[in-house]
């Protein structure tokens, strides 16, 4: 409290108030902690309240919508995945993007879903090279700063929190068209075929599709309209399903691999206290998570222990330990293969069935009257989906990853601040030791009797990855007041060492029942390999203040890589920061309902090691540990000999990827704290990326590694947020946060100023990723055939002449920059209301702008084979010479080419969180010896407002969408009692 004068009398009667400067928010930073208004960088603090308003199984989903700057993917429903983080902009084109994660001080390793979020006591997010500069290459791309809870003095206090909950799809399911509407787009799209590519008049087309639909579906057995055949289904004088048609049938496959209300429950023990000298932390949780996809899920038993303690004046340490062991369930198949159902149930055909039926279309039972799952592999088949079924698929296949994760952090501090020190007080030597380890053991089995293994007798896979790593640092600080004069310096040493094995086997024909490798009798697989990284850094850092008003700060970094030759392996990165609290100048003494008004610039540049590269075994893209090295897979037998390939050619050169920082903010906090303002414009920029150098194919290598081309991010953040209305009783607080991003490739190489990959451009004076595709210009009306914008180039490439033509295959090398990803406007609405014992708050976040590229939705639209349905939208199509309309003629298995037609609009509002909590009054639990109870419900994702039902907006960073895991809505209630 602030201190005050008063003139004594008889009766006096004080109220005293907060000394804003004494409790300034302090934030955990690199290496140490800082007062938010006194600090030079940009970083944010979200605290574990926010964090527990969330059901979340993995730390990384809690991040959104808390801070500006950074943007987030939806991540998979599939319980314990993670989602994806970028902190302010696209930091690289082939290396990692992702930030480092911090735990207790150390850089993390481990698996992020083993980390309980009730664990966390806050969150810092460094977003600037000012705040991340001292963790150098490997805080880059920023650094999410992980800190658990610590142990307090005073009595012990036992708490215990359980939630039960109950999760549904949260994403709304594309619109796809009913059975009838579904024969008659495919009688529609034989005809189309028959009329324009094989010439046949309207007349003849009409009846050589009615006659052909039998053949196209399946054959009677999958006619669900009984009172019908296939050729008496499409009424010959109006070209329409007959309209008394009724079907035997009506059943959803997303229906039947989905749950409706998965159970989850999760409870957590923890025990807090300690005395003057020594304190604890000890907690024990348990989770289990049904998804929403049936037979798979998340449990994880957790345990952490944190215990600091004060041995003398002189010396103290302390000791954090944790263990995680979690079982995922999964499905093991992704893309547009048959066996991965969120393909093929959401896209199948609506005719087909799930159980067998008679002829009549009743179900087919067993001799224990249970109905039995339609494979399609009778005498006449399903078209493409031969011998699968989806929920057989899911019951008979199985898939789950066995973790176990342990962690150590344990420090040893010598030093005082006691002025029995003497000259040595404020000097401080502390040794900090930190260790991750991780084990996954993964089991993949295909089933003996359906599917893609049947013929083999079946597919056992087992995985083993084994993931080691340790950091040891040592830091010395000292800091000094001199009158107005506040020193601070720190210097210090670390080293990282990382070390990843693998390790795989199989087989086929196994024996039923028994999922072990021994007795399969084919050999399908055996591999293993190893991956060894190491970082070695010396570091320091300045901190000056003068009077509680100019602060100044300067940090350097060395980081030596071991993913770079040793001529070129070390990086030295730097940052400088100052903030002026001009509220603490005379001039504005006046001002008294200004409570801190600081203005702060600082400007750094960071590394990038982390290269990546494409990994079929670990289903995407991991860490490149040796890119300069020219590679040999020896993996090629020569005959009975060793053989081998060149696999990657050498660069000696190749060394650190660079990116330069400039933030420049203020900061105002006005009447009393009950208005909060921040503002932030930054600038970075990318140089000597790690990319792919183009070479002659001719060469048999299409690149090598090497430091080309640069690319700039810029934006603006803004956040505005305080007390809208506080009395005793009622507190109203509302929060707005925005942030925008501008991204542009400034630079590639002389030899190719583009790269392609598939839909996506990344080209000069372009955004990262911008779309490039054929442009459409509608529908002609007297063919119903697709319209492009197509072009003419001269000798130098110029265009020269531009029209419309439905010729697709003009349209294909007629492409055009069509927009990206990166949105104009993001960020969160938060919200909080509190009345006496109630409290409620919800969270929205939103984006406005960007595009995506749904080629879900595009193979809906388009169809490619006769077994999978349209979307409704399909509905609007041309029918006949003269109409008007946006959607073309259907056909089956058509010839169009990539455009914009499927470019959606990428703009979203969600309600992410919206949790009511009630705090039992305290004079209703003296007698039962607790302090406290509160009551609490909560629903999480709870609506997705955007332009196209079924589409994820927030699939990934580059506007794609693929067929994935959806994401959950959750509802959940629980309690938690502090004894």
């Amino acid at each position: 409290m602030a201190s005050q004068e008063v003139p004594i009398k008889q009766n006096v009667s004080i109220i005293l108030k907060s000394d804003t400067e004494v409790l300034g928010e302090v934030m955990v930073v690199a290496y140490g902690t800082a007062k938010k208004e006194s600090f030079t960088g940009s970083a944010s603090v979200i605290n574990n309240k926010k964090l527990e308003l969330r059901p979340i199984t993995n730390v990384t989903k809690g991040l959104e919508g808390q801070t500006t700057g950074l943007l987030t993917t939806s991540g998979s429903g599939q319980p314990g995945e993670a989602a994806k983080i970028v902190i302010r902009g696209y930091g690289s084109i082939n290396a990692s993007q992702d930030p480092l994660y911090v735990v207790d001080g150390i850089p993390f390793s481990g698996d992020m879903s083993s980390i309980n979020p009730a664990d966390i006591e806050s969150m810092t997010v460094l977003k600037d090279a000012s705040a991340g500069a001292l963790y150098g290459a490997r805080g880059a791309n920023g650094v999410v700063m992980i800190t658990t809870k610590q142990g307090k003095e005073g009595k012990t206090k036992v708490s215990w929190r359980s939630t039960v909950g109950w999760s549904s799809r949260s994403l709304k399911a594309y619109d796809m068209v009913d059975q009838k509407d579904f024969v008659q787009l495919t009688y529609e799209g034989l005809r189309n075929g028959y009329v324009f590519d094989n010439g046949y008049n309207w007349e003849a087309a009409g009846k050589q599709a009615s006659a052909d639909l039998g053949g196209v579906l399946g054959g009677e057995q999958y006619n669900p309209f009984k009172n019908y055949t296939w050729g008496t289904i499409i009424d010959p004088t109006t070209g329409k399903v007959q309209a008394d048609a009724v079907a035997a049938w009506n059943e959803s496959w997303m229906d039947a691999v989905q749950r409706d209300n998965a159970f989850r429950h999760e409870h957590q023990l923890s025990v807090n206290g300690g005395t003057e000298k020594t304190r604890y932390m000890f907690s024990l949780g348990y989770l289990n998570e049904d998804g929403i996809l049936i037979n798979t899920g998340f449990q994880r038993y957790n345990a952490r222990a944190n215990i600091n303690t004060e041995v003398n004046k002189w010396v103290k340490t302390g000791l954090n330990v944790s263990l995680s062991n979690s079982t995922q369930n999964f499905s093991d198949y992704d893309g547009s293969s048959n066996s991965n159902v969120w393909y093929s149930a959401q896209f199948m055909a609506p005719i087909y069935p799930i159980y067998v039926k008679e002829e009549d279309g009743k179900d087919v039972l067993d001799a224990n009257g249970n109905r039995q799952l339609d494979y399609g592999d009778g005498s006449v088949q399903r078209p493409q989906y031969s011998d699968f079924n989806p929920v057989g698929g899911l019951v008979d296949d199985k898939a789950d990853i066995k973790t176990d994760v342990a962690g150590l952090r344990t420090f040893l501090a010598f030093g005082s601040d006691s002025d029995d020190a003497g000259w040595a007080k404020d000097l401080k030597l502390t040794l900090n030791f930190g260790l991750d380890y991780r084990n996954k053991s993964q089991k993949s089995y295909m089933n003996m009797h359906h599917g893609n293994q049947a013929t083999a007798g079946g597919l056992l896979m087992k995985y083993n990855r084994r993931t080691q790593s340790y950091t040891f640092n040592q830091l010395l600080t000292w800091g000094r007041s001199f009158n107005l004069h506040n020193i601070d310096l720190l210097a210090g040493h670390e080293f990282y060492a990382y070390k990843y094995e693998f390790l795989s086997a199989g087989k086929t024909n196994l024996v039923d029942g028994i999922l072990e490798l021994r007795p399969g009798t084919n050999l399908y697989n055996a591999d293993s390999y190893s991956e060894d990284y190491r970082v070695e850094s010396f570091f320091g850092r300045f901190n000056y203040n003068f009077d509680e008003k100019y602060y100044f700060s300067a940090s350097i970094r060395t980081d030596g890589s071991s993913r770079f030759q040793k001529d070129n392996r070390w990086g030295t990165f730097w940052s400088v920061g100052a903030n002026w609290r001009i509220s603490h100048e005379k001039f504005m003494q006046d001002l008294t309902w200004i409570s801190n008004l600081s203005a702060k610039i600082s400007y750094g540049e960071q590394g990038n090691d982390n290269l990546l590269r494409y990994n079929g075994l670990e289903g995407g893209y991991v860490p490149d540990y040796y890119p300069w090295q020219g590679l040999y897979p020896l993996e090629y037998p020569n005959a009975n000999q060793v053989g081998g390939l060149i696999g990657a050619l050498e660069n000696k050169k190749l060394s650190w990827e660079k990116s330069g920082n400039l933030n420049v903010g203020i900061e105002a906090s006005m009447f009393n704290g009950r208005l909060n303002v921040s503002a932030e414009y930054y600038n970075r920029k990318t140089t000597d990326m790690l990319l792919g150098y183009p070479k002659a194919t001719s060469s048999g290598f299409s690149e090598y590694n090497a430091n080309i081309g640069s690319m700039r991010n810029t934006g603006f953040e803004f956040s505005l947020g305080g007390s809208v209305i506080k009395t005793n009783d009622f507190t109203w607080n509302l929060t707005w946060m925005g942030s925008t991003v501008t991204n542009k490739v400034l630079k590639l190489t002389g030899e190719s100023p583009e790269i392609i990959k598939g839909v996506f451009s990344i080209k000069e004076g372009m955004p990262i990723n911008t779309y490039y595709m054929a442009k459409s210009a509608g529908v002609d009306p007297a063919t119903g055939a697709q319209l492009y914008w197509v072009y003419d180039k001269d000798d130098n490439g110029n265009i020269t002449n531009e029209y419309i033509s439905s010729d697709y295959q003009k349209a294909a090398n007629s492409k055009y920059y069509s927009g990206s990803r990166i949105p104009d406007l993001y960020g969160s609405i938060n919200t909080d209301f509190s009345y006496k014992n109630f409290d409620l708050s919800v969270l929205g976040t939103y984006s406005i702008g960007g595009k995506v590229y749904d080629s879900l939705y595009a193979g809906s639209m388009e169809i490619m084979y006769a077994g999978n349905t349209w979307n409704k939208h399909a509905l609007r199509r041309w029918q006949q010479p003269g109409d008007i309309t946006d959607v073309p003629r259907v056909q089956i298995g058509g010839s169009y080419t990539t455009s914009d037609r499927f470019l959606v609009d990428a703009s979203y509002f969600a309600i992410k969180n919206i949790t009511l909590g009630y705090t039992v009054p305290k004079q209703w639990l003296k007698k039962a010896g607790l302090e406290s109870v509160r009551i609490f419900g909560s629903v999480d994702n709870l609506a997705l407002f955007s332009h196209l039902d079924g589409m994820d907006p927030q699939y990934n960073f580059k506007g794609e969408t693929d067929y994935s895991y959806a994401p959950n809505k959750t509802y959940s209630i629980g309690f938690e009692i502090n004894f």
